[in-house]
């Protein structure tokens, strides 16, 4: 209440100046207007009288109590501020009620703004002010750069409302998203904020707008990297509601009218009619002059040519005639009675129809019809497949009287809303081709739809090998200007994606592409003339043809002819087994015959013992032998007959790495984004490459792939992923060699310090492009680095930073110390310690540089008992001492022997010294009974020294001494008496 009672005293205080003003004349209706005051706390407000200009009447009415805030007015009505009450808006206007519209882009209205600014951490010195939003009259275009163009619009509603638009948005190379911030800066959700690409030629989007400021963003950066030609995104009719009333209405623009008051909208003008601004209705063109539909203004009618008409075939009659008829290009813009035009050639020259395509048979009424199943024809008649064989379907035109029931033709024209021109491709009989269209931009579409697809019996049970389809066509384009033209594949002709481009006049050529999912049912050939927009139709003579399309395996196609296949012989009526897995079929016999061991079927009928490849080095068949694989375990023998075994198992997950930061000319980032599944068992988990940045989801699967990676700041998204494709989808071998077939594996690509050889997996796929014709390949180097303890150490070659140096061939190096062979006993050693307190301790280390990994592992450290120099020592000390010892006793035993010897010897001695004269006789001494005296004497001259010993110890006498044998004189003297006697 403070706040309306302060606005009514300003008020109060000005009437107060204006009436001391009194020599200024009085106000008329025409000096002033009426404005609201703000709304206060109760939601009310105040009408007031504002002059046009300042001090220059006085008398203005007195403010009076105006609508509530919430008040509005219906469509097609208006807030009158003098009486408060809607009113219909007068014919040639038209309004809202409750909202602004926007649906005239001569030039950029009040209150939008558009800038540029370089996007994705782009140079700083790219000059991006240019890229802006540009009003196009109908409508208003991005900026096809790579710069991020933004076009912005503030509005503050008195309530809850809606903005709506309608874009066209054709092309994935730009990124566009709209958002709503509101006056505390909040966006809208990040996941709704991407506009979808346009599934026909203008979308309508709608979005709830919160009471307050709404500031509304349309934002786009282009993207792209091989410098092609971008389509923009377009917009239009923009209209915002919940701004509580609007107190005027708005004339309609040129082209459009309005014929009764009270209109929500202004409807275009009919072709060949035009209108100006504000118009009630539509005015026809003058003779010799024409427009298109939604034309403020007329044209001159040009001179026919040869250019503006076009010919076609009438359906076979009953006497297999075709007539050729000639029609003008619709809708017709020449004129054929001035100077210099051409006439209309006559129509009705009849002709032989051409042949049925291959699948279809004549009727009676020269009709074609498809063949039933399990037949197939040439195009003449059909006929029933042989038992042991099966139909192969697809479809296949080749020749053209008339357009196929799953192919049509459209047009879509970027500059205008619409057009009455439906036919972009005629028939011609041996060819379709692109008639003249109403611009030289246009887009002449032709459009084949097939329900989708399912593999041949042989086949089904090898569907993770067999293709899938194949559609192959030939075609021409024939031009003066800069043409192009496109083969696209994806859900629908208007939501596809573009597979090849062709610029310029081409001769006769094929094309061919694989098909690799279910979903892709809609290809699309689109035909421009040039991108340059005429009012005049220049280049109306430059034609695209197509002579032939082939695509198989198609559900519900027809056979062309029939393939063989195995017989069973539990079912004799079945039209067709297939082989068993890893089988073959012997020529002509319908028999099978399993494949060789270690070999592939690579064959897509296989027929004939040549459709057995045998699989490369270290790799072998999986069961179905349809694919050769490695199980990541190799064995290498080197030049000096060692053995090298090696296990990369820890390195067969798909493993992610990105190259180095590339930058466009517009200085926009993006990665090379490669997914590798280096090897593996059956079963594995295959390298995935997506599209995230379409709803198609397209994704590419095999070894190796590639996608185009830009950094998260462009989206909300964590990766932004586009143009997948495969690498390498097959294995070709596994081996230290640098080359393998025709793939190369240079060594100057990766310069090694190893002494060990590096082994290289060699990949291939099947998938060609213009550019590569033998399709893609790779080669992964596997180099052996202890020291690298990441799984993911994959480096590009220096020389070719993608990857690639020719487009086609794509080479890694990836060190890690898995890629070392398994470590043997020959890779360490041991080292004995020393003996200490009888215990030895031998343990074991490996060779330095380490140059493996897994394999043996070190053995434990063994402990033995030992003896120690201090035992031996000991030992030799004590045995040294008992020698001694020995010794010193022995020598005292025989020094006493001695002595005793030499006393007896002296008293002997002394005993026999009596007689002098006479020299002792030795005779017998001490002799024992019985004992031989001759045994004992001891010859102390013959002896040995041990013997003499002996000798001297053998006897003893009864005091101690030892007894001697010796003769004594008495005895012989006895023995002289005893002879006496006996004589």
């Amino acid at each position: 209440m403070q706040q309306h009672m302060l606005h009514l005293s300003h008020f109060i205080l000005w009437l107060i100046f204006a009436q001391t003003a009194a020599e200024l004349p009085m106000c008329k209706e025409s000096d002033y207007h009426f404005e609201y005051t703000e709304c206060d706390v109760l939601r009310s407000r105040w009408r007031v009288a504002v002059p046009n200009k300042p001090d220059t009447c006085t008398g203005l009415p007195d403010p009076v109590k105006g609508t509530q805030c919430t008040f509005s007015c219906s469509e097609g009505e208006f807030l009158d501020m003098r009486s408060q009450q809607c009113q219909k808006c007068a014919a040639g206007t038209y309004s809202l009620g409750t909202g602004v519209a926007f649906d005239e882009w001569d030039s950029l209205p009040t209150g939008f703004v558009s800038h540029g600014v370089t996007g994705n951490d782009g140079a700083a010195e790219t000059d991006c002010s240019n890229s802006t939003w540009t009003p196009k009259g109908d409508y208003i275009a991005s900026n096809t750069d790579e710069c991020t163009a933004t076009l912005s619009y503030a509005v503050s509603l008195k309530k809850p409302g809606t903005v709506t638009f309608e874009y066209f948005y054709p092309d994935t190379s730009i990124y566009f998203e709209f958002f709503v911030q509101n006056d505390q800066c909040q966006s809208t959700d990040s996941l709704s904020r991407w506009m979808k690409i346009s599934e026909s030629d203008w979308s309508t989007h709608r979005v709830e707008l919160n009471k307050g400021t709404n500031v509304l963003y349309w934002r786009t950066t282009t993207y792209t990297l091989m410098g092609s030609a971008v389509k923009p995104v377009l917009l239009r009719n923009i209209a915002i509601s919940g701004v509580a009333y609007t107190s005027e209405c708005f004339h309609c623009k040129p082209g459009t009218h309005s014929a009764k008051p009270g209109s929500a909208r202004c409807a275009p003008c009919p072709a060949d009619t035009y209108s100006t601004k504000g118009a009630t209705v539509c005015h026809q063109c003058e003779q010799g002059t024409y427009s298109e539909a939604g034309s403020g203004s007329c044209s001159p009618r040009p001179a026919c040519t040869n250019s503006d008409y076009f010919y076609t075939h009438t359906p076979c009659d009953s006497e297999g005639k075709t007539q050729l008829m000639y029609k003008w290009s619709e809708p017709k813009i020449c004129n054929e009675t001035i100077e210099g035009a051409v006439n209309l050639p006559a129509s009705g020259e009849k002709k032989s129809c051409p042949p049925c395509n291959p699948g279809f048979f004549l009727t009676n009424s020269s009709n074609c019809e498809p063949c039933t199943n399990s037949f197939y024809s040439n195009g003449t008649a059909c006929a029933k497949c042989p038992v042991g064989t099966e139909p192969v379907v697809g479809f296949e035109y080749k020749w053209w009287n008339t357009m196929p029931s799953n192919m049509r033709s459209s047009i879509f024209r970027p500059e205008f809303s619409s057009s009455n021109h439906d036919t972009a491709w005629e028939v011609a009989g041996e060819y379709v081709y692109t008639t003249p269209g109403d611009q030289d931009t246009d887009y002449l579409m032709l459009t084949l739809d097939v329900p989708g697809y399912s593999l041949p019996q042989s086949m089904a049970k090898d569907s993770e090998r067999s293709e899938l389809s194949r559609i192959t066509f030939v075609f021409e384009t024939i031009c003066s200007a800069n043409c192009k033209f496109f083969f696209l594949a994806g859900y629908n002709e208007w939501n596809n994606n573009v597979v090849e481009e062709w610029n310029g006049s081409k001769g006769k050529q094929s094309y061919s592409y694989l098909i690799e999912s279910n979903s892709t049912v809609s290809f699309t050939w689109t035909f421009r003339r040039t991108d340059t927009f005429n009012a005049e139709r220049k280049y109306s003579a430059d034609v695209a043809k197509i002579y032939s399309i082939h695509i198989t395996n198609v559900v519900g196609g027809v056979a062309s002819q029939c393939r063989r296949c195995a017989l069973s012989s539990a079912k004799a009526d079945s039209a067709c087994i297939p082989c068993p897995l890893g089988h073959y079929m012997v020529n002509g016999t319908g028999q099978c015959r399993s494949c060789p061991p270690n070999t592939f079927i690579k064959a897509e009928h296989p027929v004939g013992e040549v459709a057995c490849i045998q699989c490369g080095p270290n790799t072998k068949s999986n069961k179905a032998h349809t694919a050769c694989v490695s199980d990541c375990m190799l064995d290498v023998q080197t030049k000096g007959g060692s053995l090298l075994r090696y296990d990369f198992s820890p390195l067969a997950n798909v493993t992610s790495f990105q190259s180095s930061p590339r930058f466009t000319s517009k200085g926009l980032k993006y990665f090379q984004n490669f997914n590798v599944g280096l090897c593996g068992k059956e079963g594995r988990v295959p390298a995935t490459c997506v599209d995230n940045v379409t709803e198609s989801g397209r994704e590419v699967k095999g070894y190796v792939c590639q996608s185009t990676v830009v950094p998260s700041e462009i989206r909300s998204q964590s990766i932004v992923s586009s143009q997948p494709f495969l690498i390498g989808d097959s294995l070709i071998g596994v081996t230290t060699d640098t080359t393998l077939g025709s793939i190369f594996s240079s060594n100057w690509l990766f310069p090694g310090a190893s002494s060990l050889p590096d082994v290289t997996f060699y990949y291939k796929s099947s998938e060609t492009t213009q550019a590569c014709k033998q399709g893609r390949s790779a080669t992964v180097i596997l180099r052996c680095n202890s020291t690298v303890t990441a799984k993911d150490h994959i480096t590009l070659p220096s020389h070719c930073p993608e990857g690639t140096c020719d487009g086609c061939t794509f080479h890694f190096l990836w060190q890690s110390q898995y890629a070392c062979p398994l470590c043997t006993r020959d890779h360490y050693r041991e080292i004995v310690s020393a003996c200490i307190q009888g215990i030895q301790k031998t343990t074991y280390v490996w060779q330095q540089p380490l140059h493996c990994f897994g394999g043996e592992s070190l053995p434990a450290q063994k402990v033995s008992t030992c003896v120690t120099l201090d035992f031996w020592l000991k030992f030799g000390v004590s045995t040294g001492t008992v020698a001694a010892l020995l010794l010193v006793g022995i020598s005292c035993y025989f020094w006493k022997k001695t002595r005793k010897l030499q006393y007896k010897y002296s008293k002997l001695k002394m005993t026999a010294g009596g007689k002098e004269c006479e020299l002792p006789t030795a005779d017998s001494c001490a002799i024992m009974e019985g004992e031989d005296a001759e045994d004992d004497l001891m010859d102390l001259t013959k002896k040995s020294f041990f013997t003499k010993i002996k000798s001297f110890s053998r006897e003893r006498s009864s005091d101690g001494f030892d007894s001697v044998p010796l003769k004594s004189s008495s005895l012989r003297q006895r023995d002289e008496e005893d002879s006496d006697i006996d004589a």
